[in-house]
């Protein structure tokens, strides 16, 4: 418990120790605010570093922060697509959810809202209109999602390194449903320093943002706890945030023009897109898919003395 208090203490420390830069400043209107967003990203795992290697002391730090081993090859690699797959389309499936729902605004022919988002740039800048079909153009912002996903691992391996990578274990001696549970409440409530600026949920006060993505934060966050036990890596739930990251954007494809999004009810961030999440991991939960596989590399959720037999092997 020690070493969690510590880690949670440095995490959450340093992240307001960033944000406060956003607090003191112009907000979410400041021209660093998407260097401040990564800078705090990484601290969950400096927090975690320090942690293991001036407190904790493990013989195998790559171990204990979910780094190493792989496991067997194909395993992993499959274990990395589904960190591509699931997240994407959890985040597409709640629209048409949304939207069935009566709480997403949604155009799913003509793609309006995306429509009018880029003449209206294009305007802006005094560029000509762009020759190319508003479908085809929706069709790339999939393919790119899958460059999104390797491109954001390294942002959100910052975030992943600490709280699947290394808090996660630690948890998991209090049983998998209250370890997803409470790094799920953890994992949201270290967004207050951009939540309660607006960020996310812009139309909503201060506190009920943070409830949302506290709930938003305990599914999604169960989906990659998932993959970080059955994979035995944290590698699956970086890759399976940065594509969620990358995909984000796909609310503000499929709106209706001239329409306003309440997130905290509609797109992945509100109740709307919990649904599916919540019934997949309740089905994963129901067929014994949050044991670790046999064959995977378990996670490190106790730290031998240094020096020690057990910690030689």
């Amino acid at each position: 418990m020690r070493l969690v208090v510590i880690f949670l203490a440095l995490a959450f420390g340093l992240s307001w120790l960033v944000a406060l830069l956003l607090w003191l400043g112009d907000g979410l209107a400041s021209p660093f605010f998407g260097l401040i967003a990564v800078l705090m990203m990484t601290t969950p795992a400096i927090a975690a570093l320090v942690v293991v290697f001036f407190v904790e002391k493990p013989a195998n730090r790559a171990r204990t922060l979910g780094l190493w081993p792989l496991g067997r090859p194909g395993r992993f690699l499959g274990y990395l697509a589904l960190a591509i797959v699931v997240p994407v389309s959890l985040i597409l499936v709640a629209l048409p959810i949304g939207a069935l729902l009566g709480v997403y605004p949604a155009d799913f022919v003509n793609f309006s809202g995306f429509q009018a988002a880029l003449d209206a740039q294009l305007e802006a800048s005094g560029a000509p209109p762009l020759p190319i079909p508003i479908g085809v153009l929706v069709a790339l912002q999939l393919v790119n999602v899958l460059f999104g996903a390797f491109i954001n691992l390294v942002p959100a391996m910052g975030e992943e390194l600490g709280w699947r990578g290394w808090l996660l274990p630690k948890l998991l001696p209090l049983g998998v449903l209250p370890a997803i549970l409470i790094s799920g409440v953890i994992w949201g409530l270290w967004h207050a320093p951009l939540i309660l600026l607006g960020y996310n949920y812009a139309l909503a006060p201060g506190w009920l943002g943070l409830a949302a993505m506290c709930g938003m934060c305990i599914v999604i966050g169960a989906v990659f706890s998932w993959l970080r036990i059955r994979s035995g890596t944290v590698w699956a739930p970086a890759l399976a945030h940065g594509a969620f990251n990358a995909a984000a954007g796909f609310s503000i494809i499929f709106v209706a023009a001239g329409e306003v999004i309440d997130t905290t009810q509609a797109t992945v961030l509100g109740w709307s897109g919990w649904i599916v999440p919540l019934v997949l991991v309740i089905v994963l939960a129901a067929t014994g898919k949050f044991s670790p596989r046999p064959d995977a590399p378990a996670p490190s959720t106790v730290a031998p003395a240094e020096g020690s037999p057990v910690e030689r092997r």
